[in-house]
């Protein structure tokens, strides 16, 4: 007898797949993005790192993960320098305040200030430190005299006012 080149085909064959309801499709979601949630590595993995497959017979030491010197440290001084504990350092008498007319009398005998006024009027261009004092001294020395209500303004208009004065007297020039 002959044999047939295939075999019998059934009529029957594998159900399609069925199709997931949308509850089920809800579910299969939920329970992906709760395995994604804990994707990281655990707390504490850098400070106790799991070490896998310890050497027990060999003794070495694993190299440990943590990034770091191992040098261990001294934690109390060597006997080779006496420990000297600083001293706190005693607060700087305040200076005494004087009042604005001594500090204005101060600020005009400063001779640090003279030579100042003495280079600037010789043409001579200052570095900035001494610029930046100069200005701060004879802002203050400005702000005392307005202190004192004293005003070099009037005085050199006085001045100017006499000598018109003396000139109309003489001849009017």
């Amino acid at each position: 007898m002959k044999q047939p080149a295939r075999a019998p085909q059934n009529r029957t064959s594998a159900p399609k797949a069925k199709r997931k309801t949308r509850e089920e499709l809800n579910q299969e979601a939920r329970n992906q993005k709760r395995d994604k949630k804990h994707r990281g590595n655990a707390s504490g993995s850098r400070a106790n790192p799991v070490v896998a497959g310890q050497n027990k017979g060999r003794g070495a030491a694993t190299k440990d993960p943590r990034i770091g010197s191992k040098k261990p440290i001294a934690l109390i001084a060597e006997d080779k320098a006496p420990v000297v504990k600083p001293q706190p350092k005693a607060k700087a008498a305040p200076k005494p305040t004087l009042n604005p007319q001594e500090e204005l009398a101060a600020l005009e005998n400063d001779e640090r200030l003279d030579t100042l006024l003495d280079r600037l009027e010789n043409g001579e261009t200052l570095p900035a430190s001494d610029q930046a004092w100069l200005d701060q001294t004879l802002d203050r020395i400005d702000a005392l005299m307005e202190q004192l209500g004293i005003d070099l303004d009037d005085d050199i208009e006085d001045d100017e006012g006499e000598e018109d004065m003396y000139r109309l007297l003489k001849g009017g020039n």
